[in-house]
């Protein structure tokens, strides 16, 4: 059962890899201009995760909230400037999305090896593919030939962003808006199977949810107290926080989401059915997800002359 799991899916990356990918983005954008870029990807993230694993999920985290805001064109990284407001300090952003450091350490060594040709639109694409699969997760093929934005929207940060209060009909909604279905909403949720959440977003719901183990409660109570350690920090995925499964979906099975909106995926809804097999079969969350993330990742990308390759990832050239 688990080789015939395995070709099923190597078959499916396989497919996937020789797929045409949307809209003007190409797996081999940089075949000849920047040949070695994806090793140097591979190898910063690598390093970047052997130093701290919960750096993994801070990159996905960090290209997933890029692709919502006007889709995947590195505004993110835009720092603030006397006369301009970017994403950083976002209310779903600040003191919450990291990493930047890692996309700016990746950036000096692709600069180094091919001045001005790699977008770090393109660099952050890759290294969220690369911060799965080091973790465990499934990879895929990342279209490439992404221009960076050359503005940021601190209001769109604000109103696209999921917030993790939200309910089920919402989180659809959302998702829907930029093209993704219920499907996608629920494999791309599986992210959650790493990183971390702080006290200040999950405390709601362990001292006032019903639908909430009262053991997984008792025990997040103990680092997020009804008052004070708004930074104190819990493990999303309990279980294996630092190994991209599908354990996350078992969580949500065992009443042990940690935020309101994850438990929505399983709480008497249209999700259930879907969030119980990814929970039973973790080859099919991890080819759902991969699909998930080729789709995310071509939403409203600046291509051809558009937008600029930024020399430096935290302003404009």
């Amino acid at each position: 059962m688990a080789s015939l799991l395995l070709l099923r899916r190597l078959i499916f990356f396989s497919l996937l890899a020789c797929s045409v990918v949307h809209g003007q983005l190409s797996p081999t954008f940089y075949a000849k201009s920047c040949p070695n870029l994806q090793t140097i990807v591979r190898s910063a993230m690598a390093q970047a995760v052997a130093r701290e694993p919960r750096m993994g999920a801070s990159i996905l985290r960090l290209f997933f909230h890029d692709c919502f805001v006007n889709g995947c064109d590195a505004s993110i990284l835009l720092d603030d400037t006397a006369t301009f407001t970017g994403e950083k300090n976002a209310l779903p952003n600040q003191n919450s999305v990291r990493g930047y450091e890692v996309i700016d350490a990746i950036k000096t060594r692709v600069e180094a090896a091919c001045r001005a040709t790699v977008s770090c639109a393109d660099i952050t694409a890759l290294a969220a593919r690369e911060a799965v699969n080091l973790l465990g997760g499934p990879s895929w093929t990342v279209g490439l030939g992404r221009r960076d934005a050359r503005t940021a929207s601190k209001s769109a940060a604000d109103s696209n962003l999921p917030p993790p209060f939200a309910n089920l009909g919402t989180l659809i909604a959302m998702f829907g808006a930029k093209g993704l279905t219920a499907r996608d909403m629920t494999a791309l949720s599986g992210a959650h199977t790493i990183g971390m959440a702080r006290c200040g977003i999950f405390r709601s719901r362990i001292f006032n949810e019903s639908n909430i183990s009262a053991g997984f409660a008792a025990a997040r109570k103990r680092a997020c107290p009804a008052a004070g350690g708004d930074g104190n920090l819990a493990a999303l995925d309990a279980a294996t926080p630092n190994r991209f499964d599908n354990g996350f979906y078992k969580s949500l099975v065992g009443k042990q989401g940690l935020l309101h909106s994850d438990q929505e995926l399983f709480n008497g809804g249209s999700q259930d059915a879907l969030v119980r097999s990814y929970s039973l079969n973790g080859g099919a969350f991890a080819a759902d997800f991969a699909a998930a993330m080729v789709k995310m990742g071509n939403l409203s990308p600046l291509t051809g002359r558009n937008g600029e390759i930024r020399l430096n990832c935290r302003k404009v050239n």
